[in-house]
């Protein structure tokens, strides 16, 4: 990536005007060299690019799962998490598994948690008032 970065520096570089001692040609052939140096640019600029585009996509194939890139079916619903708890009824419970269960029963206990809170701070600012 490195080489590719100091290349397309390198590219970016201000021509420089001709000066009399470069014995450059004239004429016809002047064309014909100018056309060559920047087929040639422009060659080097498109490696570059195919370069960094098939970096980016090996970067990519790695860090990403195949699964994420392939999109699921239409009305595709996701597995619950973890196995699901039984039901009231006695049937299987499909809509939530046990992590769920557990998320909603912490918060449950942190409600729990802090109405005890404010409820023994309320009993001891009466107290204090009564003494």
């Amino acid at each position: 990536m490195l080489a590719l970065a100091a290349s397309s520096i390198s590219l970016l570089t201000l021509p420089q005007t001709d000066s009399p001692e470069d014995n450059l040609p004239q004429g016809e052939e002047r064309s014909e060299q100018f056309v060559l140096e920047v087929s040639e640019y422009f060659e080097r600029l498109d490696s570059i690019s195919e370069a960094i585009r098939s970096s980016l996509a090996q970067i990519r194939h790695s860090r990403i799962a195949p699964s994420a890139i392939n999109a699921p079916p239409s009305g595709f619903v996701p597995p619950t998490l973890g196995v699901g708890l039984p039901s009231d009824d006695g049937g299987p419970r499909a809509t939530r598994g046990l992590q769920e269960e557990r998320v909603e029963r912490d918060a449950w206990k942190g409600i729990l948690i802090a109405l005890t809170r404010m409820k023994e701070a309320r009993e001891a600012a009466e107290r204090g008032r009564t003494s």
